[in-house]
């Protein structure tokens, strides 16, 4: 196999490669879109706190002259609540992701440990697996019965099973991807958001980099 000794620098891509880089722009679409409905989300959130907080206050006034309180309602209200911001949430760092993936890198991003699709997966498989736990804290404050919360929660437990496998399949995908070609990986990226161009051609220095990681690895094994 013929390797070019020049970087992919020395050979500017082709029309239509570089079209295929610039066709990226179009996820835009998908990102105005998910970003739109994570603010009604969160609207929607805001108007619920805003009326679950008016109705604990009406309910302690009211239990003041009653002797009592209804704390359990007021809890599933405060859950419902909880439930719908982090849904908020999950749109939101999907958008974002997607923005940063295909776009633009954002610090935002990176600070939140979004850096390539398998982290984007985790993140939102994370969320997922809290709005499930807080969905099944919601059945098991209404108590009403016993045996469908059991099933409910076993149900729920299968799921957030099947997640946490996936998760940790996509981790160790992410450390296999890395330690095949981080150089390559690295060089694609910044080659792509800030000077435009198209990871095409692989140096001899890049193998090298390549065969002196296997070989660091196999002497770690």
């Amino acid at each position: 196999m013929h390797f070019s000794n020049s970087s992919s620098t020395d050979r500017p891509p082709t029309p239509f490669s570089r079209a295929i880089g610039r066709s990226r722009y179009i996820v835009l679409l998908a990102v105005a879109s998910v970003l739109l409905v994570a603010l009604a989300l969160f609207l929607i959130g805001i108007v619920q706190a805003v009326m679950g907080i008016w109705g604990a206050g009406t309910s302690v006034i009211n239990g003041i002259g009653k002797g009592h309180f209804e704390a359990i309602t007021l809890t599933i209200s405060f859950l419902e609540i909880v439930s719908t911001m982090l849904k908020a949430v999950v749109f939101y760092i999907i958008g974002v992701g997607l923005y940063s993936l295909f776009i633009a890198p954002l610090n935002l991003t990176v600070s939140l440990g979004v850096e390539t699709l398998h982290d984007l997966e985790e993140k939102i498989v994370s969320v997922v697996i809290v709005i499930l736990a807080v969905t099944f804290l919601e059945h098991l404050v209404r108590w009403q019965n016993p045996l469908e919360t059991l099933e409910f929660g076993a149900a729920l437990s299968l799921v957030i099973t099947a997640l946490v496998f996936f998760q940790r399949h996509g981790h160790q995908a992410k450390i296999a991807q890395q330690t095949k070609a981080p150089d390559v990986t690295a060089r694609a990226k910044k080659e792509l958001f800030e000077e435009d161009t198209e990871q095409h051609a692989i140096s001899e220095e890049e193998m090298e980099g390549k065969t002196q990681n296997e070989a660091e690895e196999q002497t770690a094994d």
